[in-house]
């Protein structure tokens, strides 16, 4: 089984992913690290801005190692902000059948009251170098990608009150096994 975990920058993919790879002995790979890869390799002249061309350009790639793991009869977790609402094109039926994807958002009003926690938070798995967080980026992104999902049928857990990490984790376990 494949599962991607979608939903903008700060939202806790990573985190989660983490936390399902130790219940699921799952390994994780985060599209950050690919980006990274050709980013710094200088296979692409795009940047850590260009996230929207970043998504088109490197969801090719993580499909072809998507097909690969389930050719292979392995089980993976893809994490990142790099998995397109149209996830679903880049695939036929034979490999659909064995990936689950959702995406996590966080509301407005959540992002409002608790950004300085959010920004806090952002590397409790992973060292962000210069992590600056936008606020209204952070609350548009939330917002186009709950649209696109329900455009897309794709599940949404969305944090609106509370961020609790066994409480996400058991969400997303519930969409896992009822996909």
């Amino acid at each position: 089984m494949i599962i991607l975990i979608g939903g903008s920058s700060h939202v806790g993919k990573t985190f989660l992913a983490q936390k399902l790879l130790e219940k699921l002995k799952i390994p994780y790979l985060s599209l950050d690290h690919l980006k990274m890869m050709f980013i710094r390799g200088r296979l692409t002249d795009l940047t850590c801005e260009d996230d929207y061309e970043m998504r088109y350009f490197l969801w090719p790639y993580a499909a072809e190692i998507i097909k690969t793991a389930i050719e292979n009869d392995q089980n993976m977790i893809v994490e990142g902000c790099y998995i397109p609402s149209e996830w679903r094109e880049q695939f036929d039926e034979k490999y659909l059948k064995d990936i689950r994807c959702f995406y996590i958002t966080m509301s407005e009003e959540y992002l409002r009251k608790n950004i300085g926690a959010v920004a806090d938070y952002g590397s409790v798995i992973e060292n962000r170098i210069e992590d600056e967080v936008d606020l209204e980026r952070l609350i548009n992104c939330s917002k186009e990608l709950k649209e696109e999902a329900e455009k897309f049928d794709i599940p949404v857990i969305e944090i609106t009150d509370k961020y609790d990490i066994d409480e996400i984790t058991e969400k997303a376990l519930d969409i896992i096994t009822k996909l």
